[in-house]
């Protein structure tokens, strides 16, 4: 069970990973400054394994794929929203970093909940609570890239 970190609807991207810090693409650097806008002490907190859990459009804004890189650099298992922008999704999944539509989880998930996720029978335990719930899994492709840390690496193994 790992810690989760709250956020709400419309969490851009140059939130996620400001401009400034676009110098560099390597995936260490970006996590020291993941979430720095939206909070300041998130790199300081976050956790191998922990949760991400926001509310809708997580990830508008610009297409960067610096976004997801940022947060799966931090240790973030995935990210659990009511909705996300689609090139947000889109990148998150071609990086390895499960995106989880779950409205109800996003709803009824709280800070200092302790969570695990499922990908494969596509649910998510909130043991603070004894609460599950119930997201669209996967198909096996898709776990397959997350296995293999992203779309490169499963390319790279399967074609």
């Amino acid at each position: 069970m790992n810690n989760v970190h709250i956020y709400k609807d419309n969490v851009d991207t140059d939130v996620i990973i400001p401009a400034r810090y676009l110098n560099s693409s390597d995936p260490e650097h970006l996590a020291k400054y993941c979430m720095e806008d939206i909070d300041q002490e998130f790199s300081d907190r976050v956790e191998v394994g922990d949760f991400i859990v926001a509310g809708e459009n997580f990830g508008c804004g610009s297409s960067r794929e610096h976004a997801p890189i940022s947060i799966k650099a931090c240790g973030v298992k995935a990210v659990i929203a009511k909705s996300f922008a689609r090139i947000y999704f889109r990148n998150s999944v071609n990086i390895g970093l499960p995106a989880i539509i779950c409205p109800e989880a996003a709803t009824a998930i709280e800070n200092n909940n302790k969570i695990s996720v499922d990908l494969e029978k596509g649910i998510i335990t909130n043991t603070s609570k004894e609460e599950t719930y119930e997201f669209q899994k996967y198909p096996e492709f898709m776990l397959k890239i997350f296995d293999e840390g992203g779309l490169v690496n499963y390319a790279k193994k399967y074609w």
